[in-house]
């Protein structure tokens, strides 16, 4: 919140493009709003480097053992549990290694529970109860950059030895943010006035799907642009997982099929299997001596 006379953070200012917003037709509303979507790409590619220090900071942390925090409160807490919840499905991990944590627990997912952010301590005492340590990263979300539950959260987990980020629109949290990065893409004032749901939530979604999809590449999840830890928990996944299998292998879809099974519908096993012709514990064990990764694995099958 500012003070009395205090210069508007950058996402509760008024944007000159829309302030007759509520006088325009229809059409002219919808393209006024694609308007601003428009900035908010360019805005997330100006801190490329900052999101490429995260990822490299956070797939170090998680090799080790680590797990990856998503704190927020709002839409910014909803798109980081969005993000850690997909995480499972699509590159087989556990489901500690991600989360998210939301101010206002789970029923704020669904209920705005707005004074919820407002407690730091609260955010401190979700770092003590999950035992965060050295580790760890914590990345806090906050589109306003002054959120107290995401701060409280930040200084004690930095208290604690973990790593921390802090992804905001508001590029003067630079400053104060008890934070080892600040990701804070500039996307400019809101279509309507403090509504951060809008292009600061698009500007969130997008460095949180770079940053973990980036970190599960470097983790050696992602073959190629292949999904190969994906979980094939339902038929569209096995219809995928079975597909994977085909092109690294160059099998029909029976051979495939069956190979697939013999690897308990794991992808990297059923390719190294067919590769080392060799059987599911040997693939496994040789996939983990190469940090499991598939790439390292079978260009040591070629050498050998």
């Amino acid at each position: 919140m500012n003070a009395p006379g205090q210069t508007p953070r950058t996402t509760e200012r008024r944007n000159p493009r829309t302030r007759d917003l509520d006088r325009r037709a229809t059409i002219e509303i919808v393209d006024a709003l694609n308007a601003e979507d428009r900035r908010v790409a360019p805005a997330v590619g100006r801190e490329r480097r900052r999101i490429a220090a995260a990822v490299d900071l956070t797939a170090e942390r998680l090799a080790r053992g680590g797990r990856l925090f998503y704190v927020g409160a709002g839409t910014s807490g909803r798109l980081g549990v969005l993000d850690a919840s997909e995480c499972p499905p699509t590159y087989g991990t556990p489901p500690a290694m991600v989360q998210g944590i939301m101010a206002g627990g789970r029923r704020a997912l669904w209920r705005a529970a707005e004074g919820a952010e407002d407690r730091a301590g609260d955010g401190a005492a979700a770092m003590d109860r999950r035992r965060v340590g050295p580790r760890d990263v914590v990345c806090g979300i906050a589109a306003s950059g002054g959120t107290p539950f995401v701060l409280g959260a930040l200084a004690r987990a930095r208290a604690r030895g973990a790593a921390t980020l802090l992804v905001t629109c508001a590029p003067e949290a630079r400053r104060r943010a008890p934070a080892d990065i600040v990701i804070a893409p500039v996307v400019g004032p809101e279509a309507v006035a403090g509504s951060t749901r809008m292009k600061a939530g698009t500007a969130t979604k997008l460095v949180l799907n770079t940053l973990t999809t980036a970190v599960m590449v470097r983790l050696g999840k992602v073959h190629g642009n292949l999904m190969v830890d994906v979980r094939a928990s339902n038929a569209k996944l096995r219809d995928r997982a079975e597909r994977m299998v085909r092109e690294l292998t160059g099998l029909d879809g029976l051979r495939a099929r069956r190979l697939l099974g013999r690897a308990r519908g794991h992808v990297k096993t059923a390719v190294v299997m067919h590769a080392g012709r060799t059987r599911a514990a040997r693939a496994a064990a040789l996939l983990a001596e190469h940090g499991h990764s598939l790439r390292k694995t079978l260009e040591r099958l070629t050498r050998g």
